[in-house]
């Protein structure tokens, strides 16, 4: 070829990638017009982003990512207020603000799928990483702070200012993701690719799991598919386990950091290899006899021993329980599965008074001064829970008829070593809809899967050896747009760096090694169902 053919052929195609270009950021900008200057919505920014031009770490800084594609980055706001069918809705005179995000690959990197992301803990702040996360996968993606601002959180269990609205309350849990999604999806991503997404999913741990729990429940026409995550959708009663168990630690029971290690190592030397496979996991914690009381000190022991005192035993023993009614000896939420033990810290303070005492104090009793620690009533006063603060961010209903009904599928996984939720939590939230609705129909549209060893919305410290990653999300797009029944998920890159994989299963099914190689999860079957 000569020279100069090839000088042109170079000139042509960079004049069509630059007109490309041109013609993303005329997309992209154009954006910004998309609503009125007078509306409750309005567009800030809308701007094209090369490859590789945002990079955005994870919320413990622990990791980082970049966008692998081209995007169109658009930010903007909703003013709300308190709607006439017990939600919030759009107001332009709205006295709260919410701050949504998208996210939106170049087209041919679009794979036709919007994912809307949830928040953690109190909110406040954008999962920006999770959303370019699923953005280098091809999907346009949105999330939102839930309907206030981080500073609104209060500091160290101190007042939270949002919680003084109730409109944002309305907004955190139950609302937002549905008032984003309206913005977001059938709005932002439907003009911009010319056409709304092919489907539809909504993915959320912790807070943002019990966001999942409440679209089913109040919005359930919104999504094709959603995926929970150590879902905090009985939220009232999670932090109340939060306050039993400080309250069962305090004083004599107390129990340090090296009683816990010590503790959890006792209870592996006895269950590991239950499921046939020695790595320091407990496949279902379920099956473990261990009885805590073995680990009580004798008389003539010393301290130069380690053993549990008495009242260590004692409140040991509350934990795994689960807070109890004493009125009627009922479980207000499940205690923490053997194996759990070293991350009992957190469980004897800061949990509840970052979390629990808020929201008792201004939502459930209206006093600034209550002290929950000592003039909780675990009677009378779970009557008051449910009646001012359950309403309103729960999302424990058991009749999901309406999302079934649409062809929505729901799956949900939880880790067996949760270091915040009880991992039996979802099981028995599980059981409960299928009282309600039949087995047979909720075999038809929803699924639990159990990750021994996992953390609380990731990997846990406590078993680096354990893998991490896993395709949940992919099996359930996979059940939504090819009815394939998610029988068995692969998860790998555990944090000790190792090749290990492991296979996943649905509840009640467990992962049996079936072949020589216990570290690749093909050499797993699921059974037990």
């Amino acid at each position: 070829m000569k020279l100069s053919s090839l000088v042109h052929i170079l000139a042509a195609l960079s004049r069509c990638s630059y007109a490309g270009l041109l013609q993303r950021d005329s997309q992209c900008t154009r954006l910004l017009h998309l609503y009125p200057e007078t509306g409750p919505t309005q567009v800030h920014t809308a701007n094209s982003i090369p490859t590789g031009g945002l990079n955005i770490s994870s919320d413990d800084g622990s990791k980082a990512t970049q966008n692998e594609i081209p995007i169109c980055h658009v930010q903007g706001t909703l003013k709300y207020a308190n709607g006439e069918n017990g939600h919030v809705q759009p107001d332009t005179k709205g006295h709260a603000t919410l701050t949504w995000e998208v996210f939106l690959p170049e087209q041919s990197e679009y794979n036709g799928r919007y994912l809307g992301i949830g928040n953690g803990g109190y909110a406040g702040i954008i999962d920006n990483y999770t959303m370019l996360t699923h953005l280098n996968e091809g999907y346009a993606v949105g999330g939102c702070d839930s309907g206030h601002h981080i500073n609104e959180n209060g500091k160290d269990g101190g007042h939270a200012a949002y919680m003084d609205d109730i409109a944002k309350v309305k907004a955190w849990i139950h609302d937002s993701i549905a008032l984003t999604t309206t913005i977001a999806r059938d709005s932002i991503t439907a003009q911009y690719y010319s056409k709304p997404p092919k489907y539809s999913y909504y993915y959320g741990c912790s807070t943002g799991g019990g966001q999942a729990y409440s679209l089913a429940q109040f919005y359930p026409s919104l999504f094709d598919g959603i995926y929970a995550e150590g879902p905090g959708n009985y939220y009232t009663h999670l932090v109340l386990s939060f306050l039993w168990n400080q309250q069962h630690t305090a004083g004599e029971g107390f129990l340090d950091q090296d009683i816990l290690d010590f503790m959890t190592d006792k209870v592996l030397d006895a269950c590991d290899e239950l499921d046939g496979v020695k790595d320091r996991v407990i496949e279902n914690p379920l099956d473990c006899p261990f009885d805590i009381k073995s680990l009580q000190c004798s008389n003539n022991q010393t301290n130069e021993n380690p053993c549990l005192a008495p009242a260590q035993v004692k409140a040991a023993q509350a934990i795994y329980s689960g807070a109890k009614d004493s009125r009627t000896g009922k479980t207000v939420y499940p205690g923490f599965s053997l194996g759990t033990e070293t991350a009992w810290l957190d469980q004897q303070d800061t949990l509840f008074s970052t979390y629990g005492a808020p929201i008792l104090r201004q939502l459930v009793f209206h006093n600034s001064s209550y002290d929950a620690v000592t003039d909780f009533n675990w009677g009378s006063d779970l009557d008051t829970v449910a009646k001012h603060a359950s309403p309103l961010i729960d999302g424990i209903s058991t009749n999901l008829t309406a999302f079934h009904s649409r062809g929505g599928k729901f799956i949900t996984a939880q880790s067996w070593a949760d270091p915040i939720n009880a991992a039996t939590w979802p099981m028995q939230h599980l059981s409960a809809i299928q009282q309600t609705m039949g087995q047979n129909a909720v075999s038809e549209f929803m699924r639990l899967f159990m990750i021994p060893g996992g953390g609380h919305c990731g990997p846990n410290p406590s078993y680096p050896q354990v893998p991490v990653k896993n395709d949940i999300l992919g099996a359930l797009v996979q059940w939504v747009e090819r009815e394939e029944v998610p029988d068995g998920v692969r998860s790998s890159e555990p944090s000790d760096g190792s090749d290990v994989t492991r296979r996943l299963c649905p509840w009640p099914a467990q992962a049996r090694l079936v072949g020589g190689d216990q570290d690749d999860w093909t050499d797993y079957q699921c059974a037990g169902s």
